[in-house]
């Protein structure tokens, strides 16, 4: 396989000028920033405009096997084994029973269900509809739809038939039924399905059926290894059916060509030095997956799960391998409240993952300095992932000149300075950017504006 590098965005936004990793100390750190904010806070009287920007890439958590970048790889003819082998490093391929049971929570309260032949001994009609519900000393009672009472037997209750049970309210599934009491007077439906089926339930509702086949049995074989290492430790089942496990349609989800991926890598999981890996998979990694210690602090270090350049990711017409967004100075200090000391100036990014993803940053302000982690920045500006890096560009009330800051300072150290004419901007200067984010250019009478990069600085009249 031919050497990956990450794409010229992601290089841009890990070269996005901030403390260099293991270089400053905090004491220099919180220098340099009290230093900036000496610098870059206006001058008293000075009326500033300002633009807020945030640049960033990726959807989730960033561990794991990012299923756009999976699908860029498989248009380019790479095989499901070699996706998993780079998105789970050090890994390999073994088999376990397709047949190998996993217990899914569908739901809890009243959850009429037919299609079953066999309930606790008893013969049951699949064309009519049954109901479960709790009965004294920790029972199950089993009614038809007349109300009438068929049973009262001890739990769990299993019910199974010749084919795929429907539950009213949920949809259709292999395997059996089980029913428990559910701690308040309620009764939790768990649905108890072979490791293959339950992975047809699940492959197109993470994944679109349309995909590339090799990315489709990648996820199965992530899927069905996923259902295996992990538990909700729950009494009576394993695994939930939305995304706080895995999304499972049950057969309503099932497709042929996810069917085909299923079938394609029966029983197939991934191991790590002979034990089933835990496989986290994500939607889009924005060009760089992350180590699971960095993306959850607190998580232990695993081989498998280290960050890797995902340089297809962006490739498949993912619309999230890259996203930005742009607001008033204002409006990021009203999502900041709480964080800023004084007046907002702007976010340094201190620490980054083995990705561009924010580990550590400061809430820079007029009056003091917050860190935050790169969680809560997700959280407050509502982001799709935590690779952003977060840009000020203000500009002074011109009088001849066209000044203000850049905050953090660009490291390239210039910008275009573009004046509206013709009905379009026009770049008619550049000017330098010191060290500490100031520029001062030189602008004809009009409208101005200065463009560091691809972003555009506060539009302004110069007299």
């Amino acid at each position: 396989m031919r050497s990956l590098t990450p794409p010229p965005y992601l290089t841009a936004l890990a070269k996005t000028p901030t403390p260099a990793r293991g270089r400053l100390t905090l004491r220099t750190l919180r220098a340099a920033l009290t230093a900036a904010v000496i610098l870059l806070a206006p001058a008293a009287g000075a009326r500033a405009a300002s633009v807020f920007y945030i640049r960033g890439g990726g959807d989730g958590h960033g561990i794991g096997m990012s299923q756009y970048g999976a699908e860029g790889y498989a248009l380019r003819g790479v095989d499901y084994r070699s996706i998993l082998a780079h998105y789970f490093q050090g890994t390999a391929l073994a088999a376990t029973s397709p047949q190998r049971i996993v217990r899914v929570l569908l739901g809890a309260g009243p959850a009429p269900f037919s299609g079953a032949t066999v309930a606790a001994g008893m013969r049951l009609q699949p064309s009519s509809t049954y109901e479960v519900t709790a009965a004294a000393g920790g029972k199950l009672r089993l009614r038809n739809t007349t109300g009438k009472t068929l049973g009262t037997v001890s739990a769990p209750l299993t019910v199974s038939g010749s084919g795929p049970l429907q539950v009213d309210g949920h949809g259709s599934y292999r395997g059996s039924l089980q029913f428990s009491p559910d701690g308040s007077g309620g009764v939790q439906t768990v649905n108890v399905v072979g490791l293959d089926d339950y992975a047809r339930g699940v492959v197109a509702e993470e994944m679109p059926a349309s995909w590339a086949a090799a990315a489709l049995e990648a996820q199965a074989v992530a899927t069905r290894t996923y259902a295996i290492t992990t538990s909700v430790h729950a009494g009576g089942y394993d695994l939930y059916d939305d995304s706080r496990s895995q999304v499972y349609g049950g057969v309503g989800a099932e497709t042929a060509a996810t069917d085909a991926a299923v079938a394609a890598t029966s029983g197939q999981i991934v191991t790590y030095d002979g034990t089933p890996a835990v496989t986290y998979f994500f939607t889009s990694s924005g060009g760089y997956t992350e180590s699971i210690q960095n993306a959850w602090p607190g998580a232990t270090p695993e081989p498998w799960l280290r960050g890797v350049p995902d340089p297809y990711d962006g490739a498949a017409g993912d619309p999230y391998h890259s996203w930005g967004a742009q607001m008033s100075l204002a409006a990021a200090s009203a999502k900041l409240r709480g964080l800023v000391k004084g007046s907002l100036i702007g976010i340094q990014v201190v620490r980054h993952g083995v990705s561009p993803r924010i580990i550590a940053a400061t809430v820079v302000g007029t009056q003091g300095q917050t860190s935050v982690s790169g969680v809560q920045l997700q959280s407050v500006f509502g982001l799709d992932s935590t690779l952003a890096a977060f840009t000020t560009i203000t500009t002074l009330d011109p009088r001849s000149r066209l000044t203000g800051t850049i905050f953090p300072a660009p490291g390239h150290g210039s910008v275009a300075v573009q004046t509206f004419s013709g009905g379009r901007w026009r770049t008619v200067a550049h000017a330098g950017v010191s060290a500490a984010g100031r520029y001062s250019a030189t602008a004809p009478a009009g409208r101005s504006r200065i463009v560091d990069g691809s972003l555009n600085g506060p539009v302004v009249t110069v007299p």
